[in-house]
């Protein structure tokens, strides 16, 4: 569950990092954040699955 929020987080960070280096609107930065931030709670999501897993 840590794993997942916290590269949701980082996610849309980088998002709108992202966003923001590109020049984008309000919401361009809202989008990007929340599309980075779904993809990277995903890949999250497999990362903590493989821990549990592989670990336990």
């Amino acid at each position: 569950m840590v794993v997942v929020l916290g590269m949701a987080i980082l996610g849309a960070i980088l998002g709108a990092m992202t966003a923001r280096k590109r020049k984008g609107s309000g919401a361009d930065i809202a989008q990007y954040a929340a599309g980075y931030g779904i993809a990277f709670a995903l890949l999250g999501l497999v990362l903590s699955l493989l821990l549990v897993r592989f670990v336990v």
